[in-house]
Formats: C-alpha cells, sequence, structure tokens
C-alpha cells in the first residue's frame, strides 16, 4: 500500500507568527504530532509520503503514486481538509480521515466524500481500519469508547519531519484532564482521567530528536501537562539527569493548569529541567465567571500570586483569556487589560466564547435552545470570530470589549514594555541560557531583521527597544535569547491586531472602534 499522509494548511491566526517566520526563515511553529503517530501504527511493509502544507504541498506526482490519502485535521483547519478530500475524491483516491475535527463533527467528512473516518484515538482505531482493509472494505467508521493506555503508544515518527522547517519540536507525555471547564472539548475527546507514558518511553523519544541532530525549544503538548502530578514528577526525576548528561539540549514548554503554583516541589523541578514557559488558562480574573464555567481550579488561590511564583520558578507565562461567559458583567474585557499589565503577560490570548461541539456548554446551551443555527465550525477556534450562540449581554458589546482590548494590548509600546517586564521577573539560572533551534546564518538574519525593524525603521519604539535591549544585555543576559524572540514576535502580532480588527468589523458590519456603542444589554433569562 502507497498511503499520503497529508496535514492541511492553518488560516492566519493568533498562534500562526506569519510575520515571524517570514523574518526567521521558518515555515512552522509545530510539526502534526498526532499524524505521524499514525504513521507509526501503519503496517511496516506500507510506503509512506508525509506532506505538512503548512512546510511544503504535495504534489502531482504525490497524488499519482498514492493509492491511499489519510488526513488529519483539526477544527480550524476545515477550509483545507474539506478541499484535500475533494480532490482525492476527484481523483479516484481512497481517502482515510480522523483527528480532532473529525472526531467531533464526523457527518462533516462523510459529505465531503471520505471513505474512512479514524476517529477517537488512533492506537485502538487505526487497527480496526487496517483490519477492514485486509477484509476488501471499501468504506467504514472506526471509534472506540475506551480510551488507550498510552504508555503502549508507538514512538511518532520523527523522521519524516523536515525538522529545520520548524520554531520547535513536540512531544506528548499525557492526555486527558482532570478538570470539568464547561468550555473546553478536551474532556470529551480524551476523558478526564489523565493517561501518562512511562518516564523512560517519553525520554526515549527525547532521545530519539536528539539523534536526528534536534536542538532547541520543545513543546510538550499535553492538554494539561500536570493532570497526573505523580506521574509527572515520576518523568521529571528522569528527564533531570537526562538534560544534565546531555548539557541541556532541549528547553521546554508546555500547558498547564494555574494550581501548578500550588506545588513548589513540582515548580523546582520544572525549573532544573529546563522549562522556560508555561501556557495557563486563566480566562478570567473575575471569580463568578469562573464559577460559572467551572473553572474552580481558578478561584482556590490569587491569580496573579500564582503568576508571580510561576515566574520565580524561571518559567514565562503565556496565557489565554475569554469574554462572553454567562451572567458576564460589562467592563471585563478592560479587567482582563488591567490583570495582563499587572502580571507583564507578554502574549495574552484573548478571544470570544464558542460553544465547541460535544462539550458540556454546547449541550447545555442546546437544552436552552441558544445555540445558532447557520454557525459552524468552520469558525470555531478562531478566537476573533463572533458568537454561535445567544449570549447574556449584547455581542455589540462583547465585541468592542474584545476589539479594544486586543488592539490596546499588542499596541507596539505596550507590547514590549510587557516582554520586558516579564523577562525581568522570570527567576532564571545565570548559568542557562534559552536554547534555540537557529542555524548561524538564520540566528543573524533573524537578529537583523529585529534590529532593522524595531531598532531603526520604527520611530515609535525605537528608543524603548535599545534601552530594554541594552537593560537586558547588561541585566539579565541569561533571557537575552527568550527576549529577542519575544520582540520579533511583536512583528506578527502587530499585523494580526488588525486583521483581527478587520474580522471582527467585516461580521458586525461596522468597525466597533469607531461607533459608539449605543445597544443596550439584553440580558437572555436562564431558567434554573
Amino acid at each position: 500500500m502507497k498511503a499520503l499522509l497529508l496535514y492541511p494548511k492553518f488560516p492566519q491566526s493568533f498562534w500562526s507568527y506569519d510575520r515571524f517566520m517570514e523574518i526567521a526563515g521558518l515555515k512552522a511553529v509545530l510539526p502534526p504530532l498526532g499524524i505521524i503517530t499514525v504513521a507509526a501504527l501503519l503496517p511496516e511493509d506500507w510506503q509512506i509520503r508525509f506532506r505538512d502544507r503548512n512546510v511544503e504541498p504535495e504534489t502531482a506526482e504525490d497524488w499519482q503514486w498514492c493509492d491511499l490519502v489519510i488526513i488529519s485535521a483539526m477544527l480550524v483547519q476545515k477550509p483545507d481538509f474539506h478541499a484535500l478530500i475533494q480532490k482525492a475524491v476527484h481523483l479516484g483516491k481512497k481517502v482515510a480521515v480522523g483527528g480532532p475535527y473529525p472526531t467531533s463533527v464526523p457527518q462533516d467528512s462523510l459529505d465531503s466524500g471520505a471513505d474512512y473516518l479514524i476517529l477517537d484515538e488512533g492506537e485502538l482505531t487505526v487497527p480496526l481500519f487496517l483490519e477492514a482493509l485486509r477484509q476488501g472494505k471499501t468504506q467504514g467508521i472506526f471509534r472506540s469508547s475506551e480510551k488507550p493506555d498510552v504508555s503502549q503508544s508507538p514512538m511518532p515518527r520523527f523522521d519524516l519531519l523536515q525538522r529545520n522547517a520548524y520554531l520547535m519540536m513536540a512531544m506528548q507525555f499525557s492526555r486527558g484532564c482532570p478538570f470539568n471547564c464547561e468550555f473546553c472539548d478536551i474532556i470529551s475527546l480524551y476523558g478526564r482521567k489523565p493517561r501518562t507514558k512511562e518516564p523512560q518511553q517519553a525520554i526515549a523519544e527525547l532521545q530519539a530528536l536528539y539523534d536526528l541532530g534536534w536542538r532547541g525549544s520543545l513543546f510538550i503538548v499535553d492538554d494539561n501537562f500536570i493532570g497526573n502530578q505523580r506521574n509527572v514528577k515520576r518523568f521529571l526525576r528522569e528527564l533531570i539527569p537526562w538534560v544534565q548528561q546531555h548539557n541541556y539540549p532541549f528547553t521546554f514548554i508546555t500547558e498547564a493548569s494555574v494550581n501548578l503554583a500550588e506545588d513548589d516541589e513540582l515548580l523546582q523541578m520544572m525549573n532544573a529541567a529546563g522549562f522556560y514557559a508555561v501556557f495557563l488558562g486563566i480566562e478570567t480574573p473575575d471569580q463568578d465567571s469562573l464559577q460559572v464555567t467551572q473553572k474552580l481550579q481558578n478561584t482556590r488561590h490569587p491569580l496573579v500570586e500564582a503568576c508571580r511564583k510561576i515566574n520565580q520558578a524561571g518559567m514565562l507565562i503565556y496565557a489565554g483569556f475569554i469574554l462572553g461567559f454567562d451572567g458576564e458583567r460589562p467592563g471585563a474585557g478592560e479587567r482582563i487589560q488591567a490583570f495582563v499589565e499587572q502580571t507583564s503577560i507578554p502574549q495574552p490570548m484573548l478571544g470570544i466564547l464558542q460553544a465547541l461541539p460535544n462539550t458540556a456548554l454546547w449541550q447545555r446551551l442546546q437544552a436552552e435552545e441558544r445555540l445558532v443555527s447557520g454557525v459552524g465550525v468552520t469558525e470555531l477556534g478562531d478566537q476573533n470570530s463572533l458568537m454561535n450562540f445567544i449570549p447574556t449581554r449584547a455581542i455589540a458589546e462583547i465585541a468592542k470589549e474584545y476589539t479594544a482590548g486586543f488592539w490596546t494590548l499588542y499596541e507596539p509600546q505596550n507590547y514590549l514594555r510587557r516582554c520586558f517586564q516579564q523577562c525581568l521577573n522570570i527567576t532564571s539560572p545565570s548559568h542557562r541560557h534559552q536554547t534555540m533551534q537557529f542555524s548561524p546564518g538564520k540566528g543573524f538574519r533573524l537578529v537583523m531583521q529585529l534590529i532593522w525593524h524595531q531598532g531603526i525603521r520604527r520611530a515609535d519604539i525605537r528608543g524603548q527597544f535599545w534601552q530594554q535591549l541594552w537593560t537586558i544585555f547588561w541585566q539579565k543576559p541569561q533571557v537575552l535569547n527568550m527576549y529577542l524572540g519575544l520582540c520579533a514576535a511583536g512583528e506578527h502580532f502587530w499585523q494580526y491586531r488588525i486583521l483581527a480588527r478587520e474580522r471582527i468589523t467585516q461580521q458586525l458590519g461596522y468597525d466597533p472602534l469607531q461607533v459608539p456603542l449605543l445597544t443596550e444589554s439584553k440580558p437572555v433569562l436562564i431558567n434554573s
């Protein structure tokens, strides 16, 4: 069997870092870990070609060569995903699809013409698909209500990647999250019982990347890295001596819940292992909204203090924030802005709440008849799309707070000030620097581009750029790479804030920052 594995294009988004990729000479932020794990589950006698279309498109010869096309996608990749299915059907190729999007909305894939739907987690459903092929079946839907033991998951086919095209490499230690946030689809996809790999299994994956020559940032893409704190500490106890013996070849970033700040031992271990950043789902500083959305882990301790402790443990904070929760009070956007400024979080991901399919939020809103028909999942996953349900305050009000918040937070001087302050807040070992995967040529190009765009060309930030860079260089040289990376990412966000505003303007029919808000909030009455 000749199988062509395709990963669809992402649209321009908050996380695409388009302008940063351009000036750094890279193609994509992260490799697609799911589909290269599926590749490892396929028979050894199959011939495999893999194309990440964010890095390099497939060729006409690839299409002619293959017997089977396998496509994996997330919700946000919907347009290119369907275009690929339809092209395969047009060329007479059998199509198998999987990933979070087909798993959540399987009918969409069937409507586009997919032959095989390999849903849920591949360790259990890929074997069902392969057995169907052996039996000569020409179509099928393969599901499993059980969750696989990820300690039996194969090593991803890292060898299939054009590794020098990515900003970071990726690995996974666990799946699932123990919490019950109403809007999150992780628990519907992967369950509330975090399942982890064995420490030596994870170390073997790191060794494979090391042997392939990777040096630099590595994203542990767990939904909640600390969901199983006992097992993550087992892993860290083996990771620390490994990175020491290999002279810290990787610096790690991951996602975790805010209760990370409650575990001093875990913070110390992550610092010792070389974790330089963590993404937190803060969502909102409004305690009543956190209660409504069942994000109770964020209500146990002051969020500002939690951020301070994580900075003191040597980690930069990325964070997500959401507008549009039920019962949300006016001014939520301004309160988020104030929180971001107080904590100096450089890259707050501000979004408008969406009800994702099969989440507890989706089910509740469906029962309350508040879902808006005609708003499909194309927009879901896009942080600056309007809502697919009727909120409890006026959409125009929410949209204005979102647009004003994003526009202000990513004003160049505001952004650079937070980058500078966050780097100063981080307590980082003086002997350890963030590792960057840049050849000397690419690294020199990035620095020169940064100096040209921010240190020379832009009069509005020129003085600030040099003053802050000089201070970091003399006071905290161990975070210099991190600081330069944050500054370079600003080039993306300064373009993206314009795009985000244009998208909201297009959907509203007017620019919310130019038109006074005249719409009064009309609350939705919810039966208790």
